[in-house]
């Protein structure tokens, strides 16, 4: 990936009463997360990191949490 490159991974989880998604991309050395409920414009967090590689590093971790709480990735 290069420093202009944005690649987004979208999840989302739907059980009971939730229906909520979770987003992140990686622009550079910044990882931008946006999640909320399902059909709102939801809630963006942006977080800079020393270089793409961390910024990567952090949102593998991220992904690997959502996956265990039971989201799926919707490609």
């Amino acid at each position: 990936m290069t420093g202009n490159d944005t690649s987004t991974r979208r999840f989302e989880f739907s059980e009971g009463t939730s229906n909520k998604f979770w987003e992140v991309s990686i622009q550079g050395n910044e990882a931008t997360v946006r999640f909320g409920r399902i059909g709102t414009a939801g809630q963006t967090n942006v977080k800079s990191f020393a270089d793409g590689a961390a910024a990567t590093k952090h949102a593998e971790k991220l992904i690997s949490e959502k996956l265990a709480k039971g989201y799926r990735e919707i490609k």
